[in-house]
């Protein structure tokens, strides 16, 4: 497989495709801007290995085609004009050596040639090579005025070298047919080309589109494992702290409170570690993780998630306005149970020493409604607020996005900060 500079992608022998389909930029078949000047200044081809060998033998037909061709003309009887026989080898000769810039300007050589095969026998193989490169490699305009001009050229040829063995309009009509044929081999030999080309394109563009795919899946696999990271270490770790606060302002606490305010500060460390390392593992394993190996709350786990903040020093007031808590969809009680969570840790961080109101209403084709209320904060109970990195809502309002509900939080006119999302809960659910 080529790996070098110019080589096509998938091309086990490159020096046997044309430079055309190398996928060098030197091979554009077509003129490309001059980004330095600004002008349409065509890019130069490098050859490949098979250009090399083409051009060596298309030049080496051309003027062994030629000398046969002027040998049959002196072997034929009649006057031959030594001026005109040596015009024909010299000026067939140059024809045969322009062959060598074809590739690079092939409408100037066509030209050049079709003025040269207007009465020289020795560019005839010469013409037709220049005229078929030009059908390859550019566009259908340029073809048919150089094809134009060597009809042209044939009707001048015919008119000043007539022969007795060929009637005028017969050999006309030969030159016509063999003008056509090459060019019409020209433009199917383009035509293949572009299609290779476009069908490599669309390779390369259909891969390079499964890559970006499988990086934005593995982004938002990973945006998602953050934002999971982010609702259940900062409920944690906002109830850790809280502890430990209890614990520096009363220090002369009953023995046992203090007991049982250290044992859960250290089980809110241990599963806040956990959950910190089976993040973490999932990380390392690019995102790819199995999903239930991580927390998957759902509404009827929420009286415990309240009963938890409780125990915590958290006043709550909560209502239960739903038919059955565990009927709800495992999705939609997972983003309300994370739509809680995010509020009472908001509640601990940002307002301590209130009471916080949850109310969860709704049920099967009514939706889930979600409300978590709590007046501005007390003071006195943290000398400084806890941390805070302000993408809590943010994540929150993704989620809720995601799941199809809708989400907002602001201020009210009663001068309490509310949080309320509403979420999608199907008849058929």
């Amino acid at each position: 497989m080529a790996t070098g500079p110019g080589s096509a992608p998938g091309v086990e022998h490159p020096s046997l495709v044309p430079a055309q389909l190398l996928g060098d930029p030197g091979a554009v078949p077509e003129r490309s801007p001059d980004t330095t000047s600004g002008t349409g200044r065509r890019r130069r081809v490098r050859r490949s290995v098979r250009d090399w060998a083409v051009d060596v033998a298309a030049f080496l037909f051309a003027i062994a085609f030629g000398m046969v061709i002027v040998g049959i003309t002196l072997s034929e009887p009649g006057p031959h004009p030594d001026a005109l026989i040596a015009a024909d080898v010299l000026a067939g000769s140059i024809g045969c050596l322009l062959l060598w810039w074809r590739r690079r300007w092939p409408v100037g050589v066509a030209v050049v040639l079709a003025l040269i095969g207007s009465f020289s026998d020795m560019s005839g193989a010469a013409v037709l090579i220049a005229l078929f490169t030009v059908a390859v490699h550019r566009r259908l305009p340029p073809v048919l005025a150089v094809t134009g001009l060597n009809l042209a050229s044939v009707v001048t040829y015919s008119l000043l070298r007539p022969t007795e063995d060929m009637p005028w309009p017969l050999l006309l009509g030969f030159g016509v047919v063999l003008t056509a044929a090459v060019v019409a081999s020209g433009l199917f030999v383009r035509a293949r080309r572009q299609l290779v080309v476009s069908l490599r394109e669309r390779a390369v563009r259909a891969e390079d589109e499964q890559q970006l795919r499988v990086e934005q899946a593995r982004h938002l696999e990973r945006t998602r494992i953050a934002r999971e990271m982010h609702d259940v270490l900062a409920h944690r770790l906002s109830l850790l702290s809280m502890h430990a606060g209890a614990l520096e302002f009363r220090p002369d606490a009953p023995a046992a409170e203090v007991a049982r305010a250290a044992g859960v500060v250290r089980a809110s460390a241990r599963q806040a570690l956990e959950d910190l390392r089976e993040v973490i593992g999932v990380l390392r394993d690019g995102g790819d993780g199995d999903p239930s190996t991580r927390p998957q709350p759902r509404l009827a786990d929420l009286p415990a998630l309240i009963e938890e903040c409780r125990r915590a020093g958290v006043r709550v007031r909560a209502e239960y306005r739903v038919p059955e808590l565990g009927s709800a969809p495992a999705a939609t009680g997972r983003n309300a149970y994370r739509v809680v969570q995010e509020g009472l840790t908001n509640v601990r961080k940002h307002a301590p020493g209130t009471v916080a109101a949850v109310v969860v209403a709704g049920g099967p084709g009514r939706g889930l409604t979600v409300e978590v209320r709590n007046p501005p904060p007390a003071g006195g109970e943290h000398s400084a607020p806890l941390p805070s990195a302000g993408t809590g809502l943010v994540g929150l309002l993704e989620r809720v996005s995601l799941g199809g509900g809708h989400l907002e939080h602001g201020w009210t006119p009663d001068g309490e900060f509310r949080l309320r999302a509403e979420l999608p809960w199907p008849e058929t659910a």
